[in-house]
């Protein structure tokens, strides 16, 4: 009987130290929560945008407009890539090396397209995942003769999840013009996550900046989105029915509009030659009927724009691949477009290629 008091006391010590541990455990994620949640970016439904740089053309009609959209993929997302929320295992995908090779990539392949406008998506500034490098600030830098603005659309102190964690974002979208930009707004798109997930998530938007057409009374409005991509499908159609009102808003009041970006979507008018493999991402749809008349959608079918993130790209047999079609253009009916191009870059670079079109504004509107 004598013995059995010391084994009970070894219990009890035991259970009192997992107690202790797990509570501190406990007191550590509501702590976290906690913090996340009182420092929750919560950016008002419209904001002003800070335009930065020195344009160096301005527009009249009789112009054509060469427009660049690229998701460069934070640096990160190159071809060595895979990322877990694609079904890859990555997290920290590039070293900084990487980061900043992928980044001068970026601002190479811009400056020998020579584009009038760029939207870029997924640029970030001071985020752990591209070991704090100001993207946005190195590619405005390197873009004298442009005008340049930037709205956050990530913003979190730190993500907690997976293992190892993703840690601090700031990311966002971008866009240079070589057109003087007399405003620029961000525009808040509904979050289809609720708490606790809405505070480590994305919180996307539209930026809208206005360059005045010289000789008329009109705007070209250029729109740089990176809608919804992985929710579960509802996030995209709220999103998408707020940029169709906003495109049609601009386009009643005479302007020009050109909308363009990642839209984790494929428009219903476009026969998808990349079909979804069983088990991987499925991009949504755009159905183009419901922006009603006087509207143009461009994607370029014979290039894919996008390629999946569940295994590296390097060294893959690529007849297996999942690619996709999801980045392009809305463009409103009084432009004409004279071309659309996806550059084939093999994502070396970034997981997605760019897009380039072209633009006429016709002299007599």
């Amino acid at each position: 009987m004598a013995s059995e008091k010391p084994k009970k006391t070894l219990a009890r010590r035991v259970l009192s130290i997992v107690g202790i541990v797990l509570g501190v455990i406990v007191l550590l994620v509501v702590w976290l929560f906690g913090w996340l949640t009182v420092g929750e970016y919560n950016p008002d439904d419209v904001e002003p945008v800070e335009i930065g740089g020195e344009a160096s053309e301005l527009l009249y009609p009789g112009s054509s407009v060469k427009i660049v959209t690229w998701n460069i993929g934070y640096g990160a997302l190159g071809d060595n890539a895979d990322f877990f929320m694609d079904g890859g295992s990555g997290v920290r995908t590039a070293d900084e090396d990487r980061v900043r090779e992928n980044i001068q990539a970026v601002i190479d392949e811009l400056t020998l397209l020579q584009p009038d406008v760029v939207f870029l998506q997924e640029t970030d500034r001071d985020s752990s995942r591209s070991y704090h490098i100001d993207e946005a600030g190195l590619i405005a830098d390197s873009f004298a003769g442009y005008q340049n603005t930037f709205a956050y659309n990530f913003r979190v102190m730190f993500v907690p999840y997976p293992v190892p964690p993703i840690g601090k974002v700031n990311s966002g979208i971008q866009t240079l013009s070589a057109y003087p930009v007399s405003d620029s707004q961000r525009i808040q798109l509904p979050c289809p996550f609720s708490w606790p997930l809405r505070i480590g998530n994305l919180k996307r938007c539209i930026m809208v900046d206005r360059v005045p057409v010289y000789g008329t009374d009109k705007e070209l409005v250029l729109i740089n989105l990176h809608l919804e991509a992985y929710d579960d499908g509802e996030g995209k159609i709220a999103q998408t029915a707020m940029l169709r009102d906003i495109l049609q808003a601009e386009a009643d009041a005479g302007n020009y509009v050109i909308a363009g970006g990642d839209f984790n979507q494929i428009f219903s008018s476009i026969e998808n030659p990349y079909p979804s493999r069983e088990g991987m991402w499925l991009p949504g749809e755009i159905d183009v009927s419901a922006f009603g008349p006087g509207w143009q959608f461009a994607m370029d079918t014979s290039l894919p724009s996008c390629r999946s993130l569940d295994r590296p790209l390097a060294g893959a047999e690529l007849q297996d691949f999942q690619f996709y079609l999801i980045d392009g253009f809305i463009v409103s009916d009084n432009l004409v477009i004279t071309s659309l191009q996806t550059q084939d870059l093999g994502f070396v670079n970034s997981d997605h290629n760019p897009v380039v079109m072209e633009v006429y504004l016709p002299a007599a509107y």
